[in-house]
């Protein structure tokens, strides 16, 4: 017997709507009856539905947390980094969406809707179905969706009719893109399109992919003017130093260096505050802030990175969008917050303590073992805020030191935005 078909939305969209929405029903009723469809939905698909499954999410009716009042909302917006960047969304989307009977819709890391514009009467229907400002569209909160997934996924997606695991969503198609900060990978929302059910064209997932990129770049662009503003300030401090010292901002991000060699960033604890503190990278520190800043004067002699004197290693890949990894050894406890990549990767590493080569960890990543420049470089940036911790030939954590993951209570929760073969087959493990 052949193996079923998986779906294919640009096959889906060239078909009558009726009939392409009728098929998508057939597969989620399977699905969610436990029985084999005879097409099966899309990967990001399935995958959200059985979280939702998991998660209890009802996909016959439509339950939603409370609305944010107005002072709440006018919060939210004020703290989003969105906020600078939304006329370049308006510009891009508002008079495509209103020409195609869409609206355009920016949500906040949570799901919440901050800002809404487009075609009138979609508006109005998106207001019927509780799609307004202040409303929460996180996947756990009203399915799979096209603000909700992307934010789960981080990458772009377009869920058409049936494909939205509740029910009352079926009239619509979403297509949402993830927005993340550049300057430390932080989720910052997701910008969408969406609108009735005869407006669905594959190439909007296209548009909307390059409307988040053009976001990111002008947050990009920003951030490299704070860096040079930072770097005017802190050229002149630097040259009346004798030793080693780097000034970077926030972030970690270096705007200006003296006596070491130049690192793009350093990586820092979540909390940082003058004093002195302790870096994998570079050893004791004396912090001192600077407008836009930090200057980082390193107390250690010599040039070369300390190895790490912990005794304990604690990734946390629970959460669904944060991960963290902690070197714990007395007063040398540190904890960094890990890009999505790196999460990976480290998780890899911390189920696989005899070591993995380059190509097997390239297999585990890409399901292509001849990928091994991505990986090397990866983890060429994961040794500099880990020092001695990471060995080589093959990778591998210290063997004098614990190493302990902390992952989700259930499987399929496991780095939900991960496509990578290794973390795949792990979320399907049994619990």
């Amino acid at each position: 017997m052949n193996a079923p078909s998986t779906i294919d939305l640009a096959r889906i969209s060239a078909m009558d709507l009726a009939h392409a929405a009728h098929l998508l029903k057939d597969v989620r009723d399977a699905t969610l009856s436990g029985r084999r469809p005879r097409v099966l939905p899309r990967p990001v698909i399935g995958d959200s539905w059985g979280r939702m499954l998991l998660g209890g999410v009802d996909p016959d009716h439509d339950h939603r947390s409370r609305l944010l009042d107005e002072e709440e909302l006018e919060e939210r917006r004020r703290a989003s980094p969105l906020r600078d960047v939304l006329p370049v969304v308006r510009n891009a989307l508002v008079a495509v969406a209103d020409a195609a009977e869409h609206i355009m819709v920016v949500s906040d890391a949570d799901g919440r809707v901050l800002w809404r514009e487009g075609s009138a009467g979609v508006l109005r229907a998106a207001d019927a179905l509780g799609f307004e400002p202040g409303a929460d569209w996180g996947e756990g909160v009203v399915g799979t969706n096209g603000i909700g997934t992307p934010l789960v996924v981080r990458r772009p997606v377009q869920v058409f009719s049936a494909e939205h695991f509740v029910q009352t969503h079926h009239p619509w198609t979403c297509t949402g893109a993830p927005v993340t900060d550049p300057r430390d990978g932080r989720l910052l929302g997701v910008v969408d399109v969406s609108g009735p059910l005869r407006t669905i064209h594959p190439a909007t997932l296209a548009l909307v992919d390059s409307v988040a990129k053009l976001a990111e770049a002008r947050l990009r662009e920003r951030h490299a003017r704070d860096l040079d503003r930072l770097r005017a300030v802190a050229a002149p401090v630097l040259a009346r130093l004798g030793g080693r010292a780097v000034a970077v901002d926030a972030h970690g991000w270096t705007a200006a260096v003296t006596g070491m060699p130049p690192a793009d960033r350093i990586a820092l604890p979540k909390a940082l505050g003058a004093g002195r503190v302790w870096l994998p990278s570079l050893g004791a520190c004396l912090v001192e802030p600077l407008p836009g800043g930090w200057l980082l004067r390193v107390e250690s002699p010599g040039d070369t990175p300390r190895a790490v004197a912990a005794t304990r290693l604690v990734l946390d890949v629970s959460s669904p969008r944060r991960w963290t990894l902690s070197v714990l050894g007395g007063a040398h406890d540190w904890t960094h917050e890990l890009s999505p990549r790196h999460a990976e990767l480290l998780y890899l590493l911390c189920t696989s303590r005899a070591g993995r080569t380059a190509s097997g960890l390239a297999e585990d990543m890409f399901g292509d073992p001849a990928r091994t420049v991505t990986v090397r470089a990866e983890l060429s940036r994961v040794r500099r805020y880990l020092g001695g911790l990471l060995a080589h030939r093959p990778y591998r954590f210290h063997e004098d030191v614990d190493v302990d993951v902390i992952t989700p209570e259930h499987p399929v929760d496991l780095l939900p935005h991960s496509t990578a073969p290794a973390v795949r087959e792990a979320r399907s493990a049994e619990p």
